[in-house]
């Protein structure tokens, strides 16, 4: 019988869709559950971009799209970054992708090859670790732990450069902690980037509209301009928008990296269909007012967050300031048992507690940090609260 490729046995299935699944499995059996698990906004966006898929629809051609995306939609995303402020890039500068999670495929596809090595921090989003083994890359951990705040110091990405990795991953803010560096903690570690510059540096900053307390979004071209002949800005509408079935990811970068995604495009992809690109420039371009809306709701329940994990002994919870999610570190369990099933890491833990209490949440190993577990807060208000109360309890009963 004729043989799988071998990069078929790199790859994984999402750790995260595994915990998801199993809930909707519970729930769908009649079991009461609060998940706190897959990372949705779990809010639709404005009707205005309901209202441009619509029309578009009228409208359709039956033609094939553009690879790079587009003009419409690459103007959008242009005036977008400018907001966030990325000046001086043009339509050449941009290509879009299938989500962002395909955006990255497509990096790692365009910088990588096999043996080639990526360095990023962890904890980090799962799917990192995966395309770089799919692509054959050696991976470079940097780990950060809760007690830096699970951020990376300068020190540490110096001596990572000094092993001169092909590409260094970056993301701000973060998920699954939901930390996001000041403005002075980005411009020390593009201090330390301008000086290596051999390496690509991608950064993955999808929840970029989504900073609490003022702390705003800062990126390493703008500290340091010179390195943008090398960096590569991920953006989505998934996120900030509520639109994560739309599957939209656009690129801002140097002019080759662009091109180069915009011709891996035109070899699988071809093109984001009409009735999506007119949703996501209605979202790029028109009103504001719902991810604003959302997220001053997401800081408010990222205070009843921390509140209580914090009042569980033991349980240590850096404070996050963007995105939707919290990343305790809860090996204070480790060691015990609830009701005789004994607990001896983070995956046991999570799946006791979605046993018992009927609370889903991620083990923080899935994300390269096996002390911790994570809490995506975008649930209903309404089972916010029942549900840190269900964790709460559980830590109660544990012996």
């Amino acid at each position: 019988m004729p043989q799988l490729a071998q990069r078929v046995g790199r790859a994984k299935p999402s750790a995260i869709m595994v915990i998801a699944e199993k809930a909707k499995q519970l729930k769908a059996a009649g079991r009461d559950i609060i998940s706190f698990s897959i990372g949705v906004p779990n809010f639709l966006p404005g009707e205005h971009v309901y209202e441009a898929a619509r029309e578009a629809l009228k409208h359709d051609s039956g033609q094939y799209g553009s690879n790079r995306g587009a003009d419409a939609l690459l103007d959008a995303f242009l005036k977008h970054i400018e907001a966030l402020g990325f000046s001086g890039y043009g339509r050449l500068n941009l290509s879009i992708g299938i989500g962002a999670k395909q955006v990255l495929y497509n990096l790692a596809e365009a910088m990588l090859d096999e043996g080639d090595e990526i360095c990023f921090a962890a904890p980090y989003w799962t799917t990192y670790h995966d395309i770089a083994d799919i692509v054959g890359a050696k991976t470079n951990v940097l780990h950060c732990g809760p007690e830096q705040n699970y951020k990376l110091v300068p020190a540490q990405l110096e001596d990572a450069l000094k092993r001169k990795p092909k590409v260094f991953l970056f993301n701000n803010p973060s998920n699954p902690t939901g930390m996001v560096y000041t403005r002075e903690e980005i411009a020390a570690l593009a201090d330390v980037l301008a000086k290596y510059p051999d390496t690509w540096i991608v950064t993955d900053d999808i929840y970029n509209s989504m900073v609490f307390d003022g702390i705003g979004y800062h990126n390493f071209v703008f500290a340091r301009p010179e390195l943008r002949d090398r960096l590569v800005f991920v953006d989505s509408v998934s996120k900030t928008y509520g639109m994560p079935s739309w599957r939209v990811g656009l690129i801002a970068g140097p002019e080759s990296v662009a091109k180069a995604v915009t011709t891996l495009n035109s070899n699988h992809i071809t093109s984001v269909p009409d009735v999506i690109t007119a949703a996501a420039v209605a979202a790029f371009a028109g009103p504001q007012d719902v991810p604003r809306a959302k997220c001053e709701e997401f800081a408010g329940k990222r205070d009843v967050v921390v509140e209580a994990l914090r009042a569980i002994p033991g349980v240590v919870c850096p404070r996050p300031q963007g995105a939707f999610y919290a990343f305790p570190d809860i090996s204070v369990a480790f060691g015990k048992s609830y009701k005789g099933t004994k607990i001896s890491n983070d995956v046991e833990f999570c799946a006791a507690l979605l046993e018992a209490t009927g609370v889903a949440c991620v083990p923080g190993s899935a994300f390269g940090e096996p002390r911790a577990m994570r809490i995506s807060y975008t649930c209903p208000t309404a089972q916010l609260k029942p549900g840190l109360e269900r964790i709460q309890g559980f830590f109660a009963e544990l012996t």
